[in-house]
């Protein structure tokens, strides 16, 4: 079956609506002899007689007239298609799916939807948390656009299949109780807290870190306590049970009890926004990318 020509309908509705070839010729900038071969061609198409000729001009057909409504049909919906698009590359609707992980759940993320919501309020935009293998599984699964990922310096994402942009650096901070003798101390160094006790994220990465930065000093780090969340890795350094490594971007509701004091060369893991190199971003992601950058300068790092 012959496809379809849009535009050779687009010639038969100016035909029937100016009665005459050479009108219609006129009103389309063509020649009257382009526009008869355009209908001829329109007619051997669609296999039917599509206008009678008279001496005064030119008349639709039955089958003439009822192809022009099926055009004016065809029309509105290409019309209702472009608005739909527009909509969607000027931000008016669309949305926009998320991945983050928990620590910056709390902390980077909120700010970030904040702000793109208020700039872009028709967009709906949905956000999912898991542990890094999870937001790379949904990224390849395309169920989410723009994921947060981490790592650090021994154990760098190098993944030819993504697209990669370093957001902000975040430092490894020391948790003790406010009543430690090293609570008002500018920094302190890893080297010198081997006779403490420490709690540590059972099965987590800053646990890594601690194993990594405390045998880098020379010494195996005591375990007091394997908490499961920061929350509670905070309430049992307030405790006295030990005190504890965390990122600083873990402690946006650190407890009034808890100082958080700067370690000397703690090392610094990578925040970065990923998406699948092979796949363009939609407007909303674009915009999105533009967020994450504009949020995360203004953060220390």
């Amino acid at each position: 079956m012959a496809i379809l020509d849009l535009h050779r309908l687009h010639v038969l509705r100016e035909v029937g609506r100016s009665g005459s070839l050479t009108s219609a010729a006129a009103a389309l900038s063509f020649t009257t002899s382009a526009v008869s071969q355009q209908i001829a061609k329109l007619e051997q198409e669609m296999g039917v007689v599509l206008i009678e000729r008279h001496p005064r001009g030119v008349v639709l057909t039955e089958a003439g007239h009822a192809l022009l409504h099926y055009a004016d049909e065809i029309d509105r919906t290409v019309e209702a298609a472009r608005a739909e698009m527009g909509e969607f590359a000027g931000l008016r609707r669309g949305q926009l799916r998320l991945g983050t992980f928990p620590t910056v759940g709390a902390s980077l993320m909120p700010d970030v939807v904040l702000a793109f919501r208020a700039r872009h309020p028709e967009v709906a935009v949905t956000v999912v948390s898991a542990r890094r293998d999870g937001l790379l599984e949904r990224l390849r699964r395309r169920e989410i656009e723009l994921t947060l990922l981490w790592d650090y310096p021994w154990q760098q994402i190098d993944d030819p299949d993504l697209t990669l942009v370093r957001l902000t650096n975040d430092p490894t901070v020391l948790l003790v109780p406010r009543d430690h003798p090293i609570a008002d101390l500018g920094s302190v160094r890893i080297g010198s807290l081997s006779d403490q006790e420490w709690v540590v994220r059972d099965e987590h990465p800053v646990a890594d870190v601690l194993s990594r930065v405390c045998r880098d000093a020379g010494f195996e780090p005591r375990i007091a306590f394997a908490a499961n969340d920061y929350q509670e890795t905070q309430g049992m350094v307030a405790a006295g049970i030990g005190i504890a490594l965390a990122p600083r971007l873990a402690l946006t509701a650190l407890r009034p009890d808890v100082v958080a004091v700067p370690l000397a060369g703690s090392p610094k893991r990578r925040i970065l926004l990923a998406h699948l190199a092979n796949r363009r971003l939609s407007p909303a992601a674009q915009q999105a990318a533009e967020v994450f950058r504009s949020i995360a300068k203004g953060r220390p790092s």
